[in-house]
């Protein structure tokens, strides 16, 4: 077609004015040069690779060498940091120290900040304080679990904390502690309240519920340990012995109705909240606050259900185990317990019960086991108060024919004077508890330091046994006769402490050692043991005395059964 005049014009404007065609390749080399900072008019290997100035060179890994000195002076500077925040932190508490007092602090370690000297106490156990004692000396300071702590030792030093209760220092658990049982306990209560919880708890201690509990106890010990030399494996005695406490604690002290899988279950769970009492303060997923939490909750639940048919079903004139003591024993007071008081107070009644009487009754069976001669002694005082070789009349018990005591009392109990100086030597050698917490009210002079208020004071039970001066016998020797009235190492009071001392002396020390006692008589009539490793466990002291790894494992065989063999 013809083109209209009127269009001609423009078309041709247009094609004079369009932009020259442009190579595409031109075009997206120009592109790469400016990314790599080069000028737009240069060729593709024109200009400098990004961030590289004239005249620098790559390092092999495409950085450029002006970044080596700033790696290195970063890295210089984490040393420095490194350096420097373990004496900053360790002024940190110089600076806390009372400035109205002249004494100087005590000497020893603050460790890392925040941490201390946790991870190292957790993980060299006793010789953690062992090591500390011998470079400072009896009295040192450090930092556990989140807090400033001062470590005591030596019976003029624990003497002064132990009474110096309410005035001097108070009560004070690990913060995880203090979680984890709860505010309404034994242990966490100060002043009047304390007091106050203490009579009440103390009916369940009494003469008269020791010796309602004993037969029972009895029958429990007895039925355990049959167990034992039915089995034609090691026992793993710490764990059997966890499980023996347990049982008297859940059964007899609370009168807990289980079956035995309901038994099972709460022992995993109160032993998971055990293991987790002393950790750090940090309620974040997967730590050990957070488990002990949890497994408290889960015994929370059980108790309630349990103390709620007890209290349907309850009869106030038997006063058959520890709760019904503790209920009526509030009432007289004018108290009446809320339903929260009354878990934390069945949880602490199994706490105190069962983690430290297992502790010690491991040790009881390892020494015995470790000294014969000790057995054999036991052996001929029971024969001489005729209490060896006479059976129990426990027809239920189940198990081999055994020899086996009858009923005994407390009364028949207190005549076993030598055994209970082993039983006194077992404590004083593997105290189940190392020490003891207290929170300083006030600042005070202790072995020529000041101890400021608001530090924690932690008195060390066995190190005080291991360095007492009164002992003629070396004081690391299993040495039951040095409790013998012949002889009067142990007079003075404080050198001597497994249950602590003063008003907060353990309130059912007289329940724990008749335990011992009975599992001991039971032990030397009716079993014999012998060692099913290589050799002997370390002990452990954190939290509790116990064995070190696999733990001790021992075999049991009735002793009437080897008797025969021999005839």
């Amino acid at each position: 077609r013809r083109q209209s005049p009127h269009l001609a014009a423009p078309l041709k404007y247009a094609a004079e004015t369009s932009p020259p065609k442009v190579d595409r390749e031109q075009v997206a080399n120009i592109a790469i040069n400016v990314a790599r900072g080069g000028e737009p008019g240069g060729g593709p290997g024109a200009g400098s690779t990004l961030g590289v100035g004239p005249g620098c060179e790559e390092m092999p890994g495409g950085l450029p060498w002006p970044a080596a000195p700033l790696a290195l002076a970063l890295l210089l500077a984490l040393a420095l940091l490194l350096a420097l925040c373990r004496p900053l932190w360790a002024l940190r508490w110089s600076l806390s120290r009372d400035r109205s007092c002249a004494l100087p602090l005590p000497r020893g370690s603050m460790g890392w900040p925040f941490f201390g000297e946790t991870l190292h106490w957790l993980l060299q156990g006793s010789r953690f304080h062992s090591s500390r004692r011998e470079r400072y000396g009896n009295v040192f300071k450090t930092h556990l679990l989140g807090r400033p702590v001062v470590r005591v030792t030596g019976a003029e030093n624990i003497r002064k904390i132990l009474l110096g209760e309410h005035t001097l220092v108070s009560a004070q658990w690990p913060r995880s502690t203090q979680i984890i049982l709860g505010s309404h306990t034994l242990l966490g209560s100060i002043g009047d309240l304390h007091q106050q919880r203490r009579k009440i708890l103390a009916r369940v201690f009494s003469r008269a519920a020791l010796e309602s509990y004993l037969p029972r106890i009895q029958k429990v010990v007895s039925w355990e340990l049959r167990g034992w030399c039915m089995e034609p494996g090691s026992i793993a005695v710490y764990s059997s012995a966890k499980t023996l406490t347990f049982r008297i604690a859940a059964r007899i002290l609370l009168g807990l109705r289980l079956d035995e899988k309901q038994f099972k279950d709460l022992a995993k769970t109160f032993d998971q909240m055990v293991e987790n009492l002393f950790s750090l303060p940090l309620n974040i997923p997967f730590s050990g606050l957070r488990k002990g939490i949890k497994a408290r909750d889960m015994l929370h639940k059980y108790m309630e259900e349990a103390i709620q048919e007890k209290l349907q079903r309850s009869n106030s004139e038997d006063h058959s185990d520890a709760l019904d003591f503790i209920i009526n024993s509030a009432k007289e007071h004018g108290k009446e317990f809320t339903m929260q008081e009354l878990k934390e107070s069945a949880i602490e009644l199994i706490f105190a019960a069962f983690f430290t009487t297992a502790s010690a009754s491991t040790s009881l069976i390892l020494l015995l086991l470790q000294h014969p001669w000790a057995i054999e002694k036991i052996r001929q005082e029971l024969v001489s108060h005729e209490l060896h070789g006479h059976g129990t009349g426990h027809e239920e018990v189940p198990g081999p024919g055994c020899r086996c005591t009858g009923a005994l009392s407390l009364e028949k109990l207190g005549r076993l004077r030598y055994l209970d100086c082993v039983v006194k030597e077992v404590l004083r050698l593997l105290p189940p508890v190392s020490g003891g917490y207290r929170t300083a009210l006030q600042t005070f002079e202790l072995d020529g330091c000041q101890i400021p208020k608001g530090w924690s004071v932690m008195y060390s039970i066995r190190d005080t046994h291991e360095t007492a001066a009164v002992y003629q016998s070396p004081p690391g020797s299993f040495d039951p006769d040095r409790f013998g009235a012949t002889r009067l190492e142990a007079a003075g009071r404080f050198h001597y402490v497994p249950f602590g001392g003063g008003a907060r002396s353990c309130i059912g020390q007289e329940l724990a050692r008749a335990v011992l006692k009975l599992l001991a008589i039971e032990l030397v009539s009716t079993a014999r043991w012998e060692l099913a490793t290589p050799g002997y466990p370390a002990m452990r002291t954190v939290p509790i005395v116990h064995p070190a790894g696999d733990g001790l494992h021992l075999y049991f065989w009735p002793l009437q059964p080897a008797r025969h063999s021999e005839d």
